[in-house]
């Protein structure tokens, strides 16, 4: 039986992980801080999250920023899975300091921990994310795949939206695979692509075996319906429930890939399970673009509720237009097959937001302190 760290194990893809691998009969450590943007001010209360596992694992109540903590909490483990970090693109482009600290210093304690000192760690699994693609990869019609740079503030003021490769040929969106360039657009995407890194380049050389996850939008029943942040499914949600009007960004036609979170706890589980994932990064998603204004439009239906949709032109500096995976080397190596379509996953979730209070809507203030930073166009 193996002993497995959590950290951020009280999260959303955390803890489902860990009520999985419980019933595979392993012994889960939750390290996690219970971060009030998630679990709001009185965890034993406010977080179903957090009370669906803490009487089931070891918890400690820390930081990764703190040695101690981690020098707690790696004790006799065998696997470690690294959730723990700050997330959401837009706030990280004026948290930056936060940001950097959790997510880069927070990897590099653990890394140093266990460099200099003997411990039972026979792999890491590391979250990472589709964001450190950046914009993702396009076909041009002459010059073939190209890897488009961060898009213009003036264009995108003049409603151009889509993304050009220095002239004005139309480009073709293709499925971004493991070897697509790296070149995050925000602040959170070089924290993601820093983390990673350091893993895959750290620990071979402690004879640790890595494994790397790209996780694309994850979203499914549990997700926070409070933080205004992160999770466009959520915050639609809270909207919606709340009668209030649904803002779209830029013309509504910018995709992103959303991955059930069933489906994410299955490929994590590969990838702490299997030796073929060794020394390897994934893409997990479901290889499908869906545009936000079908998933809009989707969560209006499932919840019954009648409310105007605008598309506001308006935009978010550090946003990508598009991004889904290529999920060739997952599906080749692990056997991996996502099983829940964005039709059922959005039944799914939507069924489960309705048993839920409904939540506050703070997404204006959130936007709010984006245009005071002058992020928010």
């Amino acid at each position: 039986m193996k002993n497995v760290l959590i950290t951020g194990g009280a999260g959303f893809i955390g803890s489902n992980l860990a009520l999985k691998l419980i019933e595979k009969g392993y012994n889960i450590t939750v390290l996690d801080n219970l971060s009030k943007q998630i679990h709001g001010e009185n965890p034993e209360v406010t977080s179903p999250l957090f009370k669906s596992v803490k009487d089931k694992v070891n918890f400690i109540q820390g930081t990764v920023t703190s040695r101690e903590d981690w020098t707690k909490a790696l004790e006799n483990q065998h696997v470690v899975v690294h959730f723990a970090a700050e997330t959401g693109t837009g706030q990280s482009m004026y948290c930056i300091e936060k940001y950097t600290e959790v997510n880069i210093q927070g990897t590099a304690i653990m890394l140093d921990i266990l460099a200099n000192s003997e411990q039972a760690v026979e792999k890491i699994v590391i979250a990472s994310s589709r964001s450190i693609y950046g914009e993702g990869k396009y076909k041009h019609p002459k010059l073939g795949v190209v890897y488009p740079t961060h898009r213009k503030e003036a264009d995108m003021l003049a409603g151009n939206f889509e993304l050009t490769y220095g002239d004005d040929q139309i480009l073709e969106l293709l499925a971004t695979d493991e070897d697509s360039k790296i070149h995050p657009s925000s602040v959170y995407g070089i924290t993601k692509q820093n983390q990673e890194q350091m893993i895959m380049t750290v620990c071979p050389t402690i004879g640790i075996a890595p494994v790397g996850f790209r996780y694309q939008n994850v979203y499914g029943p549990g997700q926070s319906l409070s933080n205004p942040y992160t999770g466009i499914l959520s915050i639609f949600s809270t909207q919606i429930r709340n009668n209030n009007p649904i803002q779209i960004f830029e013309d509504g036609k910018e995709t992103r890939d959303f991955v059930f979170i069933d489906d994410v706890v299955a490929a994590t589980i590969l990838g702490i399970e299997k030796e073929e994932a060794n020394g390897h990064i994934f893409n997990v998603g479901t290889g499908i673009a869906i545009d936000v204004l079908e998933v809009a439009n989707s969560l209006i239906k499932a919840y019954g509720i009648s409310i105007p949709v605008t598309v506001t032109g308006r935009f978010r500096l550090g946003d990508i237009r598009h991004n889904y995976a290529d999920l060739t080397k997952i599906k080749t190596l692990l056997g991996f097959e996502p099983k829940v379509c964005f039709k059922e996953g959005i039944d799914k979730f939507s069924s489960w937001v309705l048993q839920q209070e409904i939540q506050e809507d703070k997404l204006s203030k959130s936007l709010e302190e984006m245009k005071k930073k002058g992020l928010l166009k």
